[in-house]
């Protein structure tokens, strides 16, 4: 047995050899400890080494995990570079990807807390050496920035704020996408391979995870875009429904009633509201004027055209092809002034013979009506002509009735007046003939015999009123025109008036031009019609009043101007004598527009008591007419008005007076 398998089983030596022994031990002792120390060092290296691995296989598990689990990029970029700055305690990590304008923008971004934001934005640029690095694949690796002296690293550096910086590229089926950048910015650091290999590692991770957004984003694109046609699809069904229903209930509503206004506007709404526009009008056309009128609306801008009337001229084009029977739509290039950048569709309202009118639709200038709008549009068109022709039918069809419901009623209302403005008399002539019959006082006989006068008067006054109204209404009563020199004639019809108006303390004021051209008239009927409006205006004025006639003449006179009846339309210019008689007699304005009306008399204006048939005014308004003039009543300021208007007739135009 030699001596080192003697210490190694633990022998002790001999005694003569003990101090020499003894240094051998301590030496053996020394070279032990310090190899043990050694190992140990060694193992803990290793564990220490191991545990980084560990460590670093933890966190690329943990991203792979990660990657796996999530397809929100954004989140698994943030993820990534916050435990990437924690495990390598650096200061700053983020990912960087060059924008179209070759800008480099901070796609994610993770700093510790003493360190500011970039705001996804560096002040510079990739230069051309560094971009050709990146897209081989290569690492960029920087220890000491401020060792290198280059102006362009200097401006680099300066954007990033960093001392050290550890990049590697991102790599996209062979294309740059981006780069994982590491940076220490308070002193330089020395990046260690592991270090680059954890970086060049997670950069592949991150990579799978970009391909595997990106393929969700297509996938996800792909299923929007199909959810997006079923949409479309499913709408296109319902938007069909619902057109299906409205037109449904505007048919039903077109057969059920005959009221338009009500029928017109409803639908209107109805078709605005089912299209989801702006606004939905309809106008009805005057073809003689060339005028589109707006009667219904429904709309949601601040303005209306409800009422408005437009011109074809102002609109030719539009207009032209509305006449043609064309639906279409456009933008107008100006702008509308009150309801701005607007797509208007048009489309024309059709009768059996021509175009009545026209339905529009407005709305937003990026809407685009679809050809399933244009076919609706076109049908709730075709039913609002159907509302019209049978409203205007019906209209018709009424007027009709009321007339000969007028007519009648004129007939029992004029027998009825007629018997009764025939009986009064009678009734006092019957009175008067007993009364006479009964008394021998002669007083009382000459009285009795006065009221039998006037009472047989009245009745033949009132028979031949109305056998001179029934010729004029008849067209049986003829006149003879002749020239009259007012000047000449006039007085003899005023002298009675005067002596009357003198009588009841009246002012009768009559203003007769000098030189007044003859009037070219019927001579009786004149003669007539003064007569009775003098009376009249002496009848109702009461004592102390005024009483005023005056004569006009106007030569070459538009006949629309005076409101002439005349027999040739054709006639532009005419001469025509205004006579305009006037009384102190205040009438209520309610009462003026019936004072023509037969038997009718205004209440409590008859100061005088005189009576009378109540056919004068509508008997004179039938004469005028058939001297082809007009005639109209005012009451103003306690005056009573009325004016008449009659034409220079051709001599002999009517033959001879009945």
């Amino acid at each position: 047995m030699n001596s080192s398998e003697q210490d190694t089983l633990g022998f002790l030596p001999c005694e003569s050899s003990s101090e020499s022994n003894g240094q051998s031990q301590m030496a053996a002792e020394t070279t032990y400890t310090a190899g043990f120390t050694a190992r140990l060092a060694g193992r803990e290296q290793t564990e220490t080494s191991l545990l980084q691995q560990l460590e670093r296989e933890q966190l690329i598990n943990k991203i792979a995990l990660q990657v796996f689990q999530s397809s929100n990029l954004g989140c698994i970029l943030d993820v990534t570079i916050s435990e990437i700055r924690q495990f390598l305690r650096a200061d700053r990590v983020m990912i960087e990807r060059c924008d179209q304008d070759d800008s480099v923008a901070v796609v994610a971004e993770s700093v510790g807390d003493e360190q500011p934001a970039l705001d996804r934005k560096l002040n510079g640029f990739w230069s051309e050496q560094r971009l050709d690095m990146y897209r081989q694949g290569l690492s960029e690796i920087v220890e000491n920035w401020d060792s290198l002296s280059s102006q362009s690293e200097a401006v680099w550096r300066e954007g990033l704020r960093a001392k050290s910086r550890l990049a590697t590229p991102i790599m996209r089926d062979g294309e740059l996408w981006g780069v994982l950048a590491v940076h220490q910015c308070k002193s330089p650091r020395y990046w260690q391979p592991h270090e680059i290999e954890l970086l060049q590692r997670l950069t592949t991770q991150l990579a799978i995870a970009i391909h595997h957004s990106e393929l969700h984003l297509e996938i996800q694109h792909l299923n929007d875009h199909l959810e997006s046609e079923v949409e479309a699809r499913t709408m296109q069904l319902q938007q069909a429904y619902e057109f299906e229903n409205t037109l449904k209930r505007i048919t039903d509503r077109v057969r059920d009633s005959l009221d338009v206004d009500l029928i017109l506007q409803a639908t209107i709404r109805e078709l605005a509201l089912v299209m989801k526009v702006r606004g939905c009008n309809a106008s009805l056309y005057d073809l003689e004027q060339r005028t589109s009128t707006t009667c219904y609306e429904y709309t949601s801008f601040l303005s209306t055209y409800q009422g408005k009337v437009a011109k074809f001229s102002a609109a030719q084009s539009i207009y032209d092809q509305l006449l043609k029977g064309e639906c279409f739509q456009f933008c107008s290039l100006i702008p509308n002034p009150e309801r701005g950048d607007v797509v208007m569709l048009a489309c024309p309202i059709l009768d059996e013979q021509a175009v009545i009118g026209d339905l529009w639709v407005i709305h937003d200038e990026d809407h685009a009506f679809s050809d399933q709008d244009i076919r609706l549009v076109k049908q709730v068109a075709n039913q609002c002509s159907i509302a019209i022709r049978q409203a205007r039918l019906y209209a018709e069809a009424q007027a009709e009735v009321r007339a000969l419901e007028r007519l009648n009623q004129l007939k029992d209302d004029f027998l009825s007046t007629v018997s009764h403005e025939l009986r009064t008399p009678l009734s006092n002539i019957k009175m008067a003939i007993h009364m006479l019959r009964t008394t021998s006082n002669l007083e009382r006989q000459q009285r009795y015999l006065h009221i039998l006068e006037a009472e047989c008067s009245r009745e033949t006054e009132l028979i031949n009123d109305l056998l001179d109204l029934q010729r004029l209404e008849n067209d049986s009563y003829r006149v003879s025109p002749e020239p009259i020199v007012l000047e000449e004639w006039l007085p003899g019809i005023l002298s009675p008036f005067l002596s009357r108006a003198q009588s009841r303390q009246q002012h009768l004021q009559v203003d007769l031009p000098a030189n007044l051209p003859a009037v070219m008239s019927d001579r009786k009927s004149l003669e007539r019609i003064l007569a009775e409006l003098l009376n009249n205006a002496c009848k109702y004025t009461s004592p102390d009043g005024s009483i005023a006639i005056q004569v006009q003449h106007t030569a070459n006179a538009e006949p629309q101007a005076f409101n002439l009846n005349l027999a040739d339309p054709s006639v532009k210019q005419v001469d025509v004598t205004t006579f305009v008689i006037s009384n102190e007699a205040d009438i209520p304005a309610t009462e003026v527009p019936r004072m023509f009306e037969k038997f009718y008399r205004i209440p409590k204006s008859d100061p005088w008591q005189q009576g009378g048939t109540g056919l004068g005014l509508a008997l004179i308004k039938k004469l005028v007419e058939m001297l082809q003039g007009s005639i109209e009543a005012k009451s103003s300021d306690g005056w009573t008005i009325l004016t008449v208007h009659l034409p220079r007739l051709k001599e002999a135009e009517h033959g001879s007076t009945d």
